[in-house]
């Protein structure tokens, strides 16, 4: 039980961060979960598509974080989903010191609200990178009603951790709520596990929309828990950060071969490549590219 005496209302009012994650334990279960709130950083990413891309957007990035404070990492993970609807493809991206971007490619005009319009039949890749270069991807299909049910569905197939996932966004703010039962550990009888997972997710299945994105987790949880015991660890910090370099960019630009970068600086005194997370536009002449990629190799 959460004391209200020093509980903040609103997300406003948690500290000076509009952007944060933050852990909560359930005492005497083996359950935890995570809370996330994005402000600034999701109108970084989503203030340039239009709404319904812009909310599925918020979902993503929210999930990314969520999916990333189960696991222990030191690179990036990145969740995409390829669809054949009125998206090709949203991509999410979290790294472990809490930088995340996405970005989303319109197959036409995209303007549903619905998840399977969206995106169609396609498949969900989570795919976790780590800092020394070794990676893991998951699949699963795009078979839920919406983002949430997919992920639920990846927990159950392939960390066989039962686990529920609540999303939400509007076009100013994103947030994400996440339960999971561990392996045990404190409880080992069946019964006693399965009730109190019972408990804490019928409960949770209350939330709605408003209180994910307006309440302080604090706050939201005492709603949610008044009679429970639950402990809130400190909170995480989260913040919009493209990755993108200038060496980045000129190497992606030589990928397209030799003969057709040449064929480029034949037709035009530049090349503008922007950057499709962030719109950062670099400008390389040939001279510059090849001055951008020797600096890259010295660097490196």
């Amino acid at each position: 039980m959460l004391s209200s005496a020093r509980i903040p209302e609103t997300r406003a009012a948690v500290g000076n961060m509009s952007d944060f994650s933050q852990r909560f334990l359930f005492d005497k279960t083996d359950i935890r979960g995570d809370m996330v709130h994005l402000d600034q950083s999701y109108l970084a990413v989503a203030e340039r598509y239009p709404p319904a891309v812009a909310k599925l957007l918020g979902q993503f990035l929210s999930a990314s974080v969520l999916l990333g404070s189960t696991i222990k990492f030191d690179g990036r993970l990145v969740l995409q989903a390829r669809g054949a609807g009125e998206l090709k493809l949203v991509v999410a991206e979290c790294r472990f010191n809490g930088d995340i971007r996405g970005v989303a490619r319109l197959n036409g005009e995209a303007a549903s609200d619905d998840f399977s319009a969206l995106l169609g039949d396609g498949t969900l890749v989570m795919t976790i990178e780590s800092a020394s270069g070794q990676s893991y991807q998951s699949l699963v299909p795009l078979s839920g009603e919406n983002l949430a049910a997919c992920l639920e569905f990846y927990f159950l197939q392939s960390e066989q951790l039962a686990t529920r996932i609540w999303l939400s966004s509007d076009l100013q703010r994103a947030g994400g709520l996440l339960l999971q039962q561990l392996p045990r550990q404190l409880v080992m009888d069946p019964a006693v596990r399965a009730r109190q997972w019972e408990h804490v997710t019928i409960l949770a299945a209350t939330t709605t929309s408003e209180e994910l994105l307006d309440l302080a987790p604090a706050a939201l949880l005492q709603r949610l828990y008044v009679e429970d015991p639950v402990r809130l660890t400190d909170l995480k910090p989260i913040q919009f950060q493209c990755s993108c370099t200038p060496a980045r960019t000129a190497n992606a630009l030589v990928l397209l071969g030799q003969d057709e970068v040449d064929d480029l600086f034949d037709e035009l005194p530049k090349v503008v490549i922007d950057c499709e997370f962030c719109g950062h536009q670099y400008t390389f002449t040939k001279d510059s590219l090849a001055e951008t990629l020797r600096a890259g190799e010295v660097s490196h």
